[in-house]
């Protein structure tokens, strides 16, 4: 099996293949459902294709909460099965699926109440402990007062009488999605991004493929496809208007607005677990940073480019300021990031009450959507689609096997984990360097080490963000499918919102280097620098406005590239 490789050279041969082959499967989006729905159907042997309209994790696969979770909040509305669900799920993927991506991370919950919540709460964290696939992390413990705030000295002393913790799941959400694509192609798989669905094909009632755009070069042709999958998340509802018919569900969009602020501005040895006005928040370690999210919040602009606005913001500084010694403000903010989350609509009258489970549904021959869940339960949401999508195929298929694939960079970690200081020796890298590589790209950090032994000018760090090196960027063109600055310091590496400056200096160093990769000239290197900037002042100005309708106004005034294409700005 390859490591599936995403160059340009794979691209333009995988274009060429679509133009002219049929597929069992056709998957539309290439977030983690989509992502993961192209695998399963490619390791049950299925002939697929799989085509992302941006980039792979464009949309809310890149901006979740960066947590794999057991779903602790719903256990609270005694959703056991959802429970069960996650926390089996979670299991595989720190067990075998993904284990470089994930890592338990210890949390912190302040009771406010002497006995009763301790009781309510420790009751839901032993069934928490113990069902479906739980023993992946430690058991939760009881703490007293001191305690609490000896782990957690930035708390104030009045904002709790006692703790709980436990532990959950870190994860790269980014980077899984991209490991799930490339393994998909490992496994046989085509696919390609700047791809988008601007038609169906349907004869005698049946879907038989799509019309398609190339949006770097502006070309249109034809897909062909046994059944085709839509797995868009929000933008559900548009490609059923595409098709000319509806399901029995429609999709509503939540916005949720996470911010990073630096590890020193809330001292503390573990994450935190809080109450918040409506819902919780999680204070989660990220690197040297602390992300704190998540908001709630209907959303009916458009699905592009969601912007948080500052009463977002002042939302997420307020709810944490109440349990903390001493406040941060926006002056500590080194980034920020809103996603959508597709919801299945219902009759409630709040996003935070519609269904988190997901819906499959085949509502036309050839032609099935598969929409809602969480990041968690990917998988399962991805099985579901692939056994309705081969129940028309005519033929004997086996059912799922994803349970046994890891990733790309999972298969044969372990083993690569452990020279380590030899990988290190060879690039001339210190050990720490290649230790974080390899929390970021498994068993395939033996690429970037060969990359920077080939040519050791790429063993550097970027400038304006040292945490990454230059190979980095350079392999994510090379080998991760990347085809525009924000490709790479939004999804590959996450410069955007873990530096100050969001990451402005760091994109004047990696045009010129990565545009050598993608055969940019001086002056398409330059445009890509500057549209880079002015997303970021976009976001910047947006982040600054009162309100969802003035602050989608000011931020969509920048496009993403390919979209503009899909607009008929450029080809």
């Amino acid at each position: 099996m390859s490591n599936g490789r995403l160059s340009p050279a794979s691209r333009a041969a995988a274009m060429a293949r679509l133009a002219r082959e049929e597929y069992d499967v056709l998957v539309i989006g290439g977030g983690v459902t989509g992502a993961g729905a192209a695998l399963d159907a490619a390791t049950r042997g299925l002939k697929v294709a799989l085509v992302e309209m941006r980039d792979y994790a464009a949309g809310t696969s890149s901006r979740s909460g960066k947590l794999i979770h057991g779903g602790l909040r719903y256990l609270e509305q005694l959703e056991l099965g959802l429970v069960r669900e996650s926390l089996r799920e979670r299991r595989l993927l720190f067990k075998r699926l993904a284990p470089h991506l994930l890592r338990p991370i210890r949390f912190l919950y302040p009771l406010r109440h002497r006995v009763w919540e301790r009781a309510y709460l420790g009751a839901g964290l032993i069934l928490y402990d113990t069902i479906g696939g739980a023993g992946a992390v430690p058991p939760h413990r009881h703490l007293s007062r001191a305690k609490a705030l000896a782990l957690a000295p930035g708390l104030a002393s009045e904002s709790l009488v006692g703790a709980v913790t436990f532990y959950d799941t870190q994860f790269d959400d980014s980077r899984h999605t991209l490991e799930l694509v490339r393994t998909a192609v490992a496994h046989g798989a085509d696919a390609a991004s700047a791809v988008k669905v601007v038609g169906f094909d349907v004869a005698d009632g049946r879907v038989r493929g799509v019309t398609v755009q190339d949006l770097e070069s502006g070309g249109t042709f034809g897909i062909r496809a046994r059944h085709v999958v839509n797995a868009t998340g929000v933008w559900t509802d548009r490609l059923h208007a595409l098709a000319g018919r509806r399901p029995r569900f429609s999709v509503k969009a939540s916005k949720g607005v996470h911010i990073m602020v630096p590890k020193e501005k809330i001292p503390s040895a573990v994450s935190l677990f809080v109450r918040a006005e409506d819902s919780v928040l999680f204070v989660r370690s990220w690197g040297r940073h602390w992300l704190i999210g998540t908001t709630d919040t209907g959303w009916d602009g458009g699905l592009d480019h969601p912007a948080a606005t500052s009463t977002d913001i002042d939302y997420l500084l307020r709810n944490v300021n109440a349990v903390l010694r001493v406040p941060i403000g926006r002056e500590d903010i080194d980034g920020v990031f809103a996603g959508l989350r597709p919801l299945i609509r219902g009759d409630a009258g709040t996003t935070s009450a519609l269904s988190r489970s997901h819906a499959v549904e085949t509502f036309m021959p050839g032609l099935t959507t598969v929409t809602g869940g969480k990041y968690t339960t990917y998988r399962v949401m991805a099985a579901d689609a692939i056994d309705a999508a081969v129940a028309g195929l005519g033929r004997a298929v086996p059912p799922s096997r994803t349970a046994h694939v890891p990733t790309v960079g999972a298969a044969g970690y372990r083993e690569v984990r452990a020279r380590r200081a030899a990988l290190a020796a060879s690039a001339g890298l210190p050990v720490e360097r290649v230790e974080r590589l390899l929390r970021r790209y498994g068993s395939l950090t033996e690429d970037l080490v060969d990359l920077i032994a080939d040519r050791p000018e790429l063993g550097r760090p970027i400038e304006g963000a040292p945490g990454y090196l230059m190979a980095e960027a350079v392999y994510a063109v090379t080998h991760e499918g990347a085809l525009h600055i924000d490709d790479v310091l939004a999804r590959r590496t996450h410069i955007s919102i873990e530096y100050r400056d969001r990451g402005v200096a760091a994109a004047r160093a990696v045009a010129p280097v990565i545009g050598a990769e993608l055969g940019w000239d001086a002056d398409r290197v330059a445009e890509e620098v500057d549209f880079y900037r002015a997303r970021v002042e976009a976001e910047l100005a947006a982040q600054r406005l009162p309100d969802d309708e003035s602050a989608e106004a000011v931020r969509n005034r920048i496009k993403d590239p390919r979209l503009r294409v899909a607009d008929g700005e450029r080809p």
